[in-house]
């Protein structure tokens, strides 16, 4: 492994690193959530600690440092559309947002502003700003789930952000908000 690569391990469904380097980015960049000692990664964050050759994700089965396209498959077999869904979270990553699991809104992501001082930012930092959920430009969709996610995102005072993937993996945004009449 390269010296300025730590080791991320993908052990089931679990992933996480115990590293150092991981503690110290997750302080800096909020990456990952820390628990007991170890900081665990949603697919999202190990794949773009890879990507972005940060991390090398190693299989705890056979202690084999993955390939890209390897880790690919592992993540792709949990979370339909692995892809489409990470070309939204690397956007808005690339903005300079803050991007967390979703799921307990049911979206895929919840982001908030990027913080001035990282530090600051805990489970006590404002609310989220926007409930992301990607979709390919191809997929349909119907109105009664869009009107439940508008609901969602409404009712928990964030915004909804539609995150439309095109066939070039480029990554539209659009904010939905509600208005009185």
């Amino acid at each position: 492994m390269k010296q300025n690569k730590f080791p991320i391990y993908i052990a089931g469904d679990r992933i996480f690193s115990n590293s150092q380097k991981a503690l110290s980015l997750q302080n800096e960049k909020n990456l990952g959530e820390k628990t007991q000692g170890k900081v665990v990664y949603s697919s999202f964050e190990a794949f773009y600690l890879v990507e972005t050759q940060k991390a090398q994700a190693l299989n705890t089965k056979t202690n084999k440092i993955l390939k890209e396209h390897e880790l690919i498959t592992i993540l792709s077999k949990n979370n339909k559309d692995f892809l489409t869904k990470y070309q939204v979270f690397r956007a808005l990553k690339n903005k300079g947002y803050l991007v967390k699991t979703g799921s307990k809104f049911g979206a895929e992501f919840r982001v908030y502003s990027r913080p001035k001082n990282l530090k600051d930012f805990s489970d006590n930092h404002p609310h989220a700003k926007w409930l992301v959920y990607p979709i390919k430009q191809s997929e349909k969709s119907n109105w009664n789930e869009f009107i439940s996610k508008n609901r969602i995102a409404h009712s928990t005072g964030k915004k909804l952000l539609l995150a439309i993937v095109d066939s070039e993996d480029n990554v539209l945004f659009y904010e939905v908000g509600w208005m009185k009449v």
